[in-house]
């Protein structure tokens, strides 16, 4: 599991997953939605074409699953909800679906989302404590129970509802839509994604934002005329130039034997049988 690079708190930005896990090889089939993504492409090819993006329900299960893969070492993104912990990152407490944090705001606006929609939840005491460590590793008035209170939070469908909906507000939606505009398939949404996961997008040299402007010095995207494989091979060198600006994200495989193996393959709209490896791991939808 990585973490991501820190991020402005004024910037309503957050880190990447920083889910701390032993990485262990793992082969898994998919579950659920993205299984019968395969044989609609085998059957009727024509269908798969229907996805607008990764945003079609199939795709943005790859898409969960693509991530944990690097971040969790699993395939079972579902499976996070619970996770929480400090990993000595100096980001504080790391926990969820998404890595959010306490100190870099997305977690405390995570608490404050869950606290609007059930206000007698069991973290909502924590939100004063939560205020104040914004910004910093510190963990006054947290502990000794948020991590054992969040658990416990985690098996409740609204805090498990109120993580999906700030994954998407904060990171998902805003890149599906850049990268449609950028008119670039689901691989190069997915590479918008995973980069906003990991680097957030503040203005800092690293952010997302600088990665996209970066790649747009050396090609155009599809919307400006641009050879999609191009582009989306720009971007990927512009992210792993951003991952080696950081220690913690010096191994770039995520991108190298991951995102890059779709690319040469042609694959840019993700269809399954999907192999790949993260970190010397190696992974299997299909």
């Amino acid at each position: 599991m990585r973490s991501r690079s820190m991020a402005k708190p004024v910037t309503r930005v957050a880190l990447g997953l920083a889910l701390l896990a032993i990485p262990t090889t793992a082969v898994a089939a998919t579950a659920g939605p993205a299984a019968p993504v395969a044989a609609t492409a085998q059957a009727a090819p024509h269908t798969a074409k229907a996805a607008t993006g990764l945003d079609d329900p199939a795709k943005k299960e790859i898409a969960m699953q693509l991530v944990s893969s690097a971040e969790n070492s699993s395939l079972d993104w579902k499976d996070q909800y619970k996770y929480i912990d400090d990993i000595g990152d100096g980001r504080g407490y790391t926990g969820g679906i998404i890595g959010f944090t306490s100190g870099t705001h997305d977690m405390l606006e995570l608490v404050e989302l869950y606290t609007k929609r059930k206000p007698d939840n069991i973290l909502a005491k924590y939100l004063p404590a939560l205020r104040k460590v914004d910004g910093s590793d510190s963990h006054e008035g947290l502990d000794p129970n948020y991590k054992k209170d969040w658990r416990k939070a985690a098996q409740d469908a609204a805090f498990q509802k109120a993580q999906n909906d700030e994954r998407d507000r904060v990171y998902f939606n805003p890149a599906v839509k850049q990268g449609k505009a950028d008119g670039i398939g689901v691989l190069g949404q997915f590479a918008y994604y995973d980069a906003i996961v990991m680097h957030g997008d503040g203005d800092d040299k690293t952010s997302f934002s600088n990665i996209r402007k970066r790649a747009l010095a050396k090609a155009k995207p599809p919307a400006q005329g641009g050879d999609e494989k191009a582009y989306l091979s720009a971007f990927l060198d512009a992210r792993v130039w951003a991952m080696k600006q950081e220690e913690a994200h010096s191994d770039t495989s995520r991108v190298d034997t991951a995102q890059r193996v779709f690319l040469k393959a042609g694959n840019l709209d993700l269809h399954t049988p999907l192999n790949w490896k993260v970190y010397g791991d190696s992974y299997h939808i299909g």
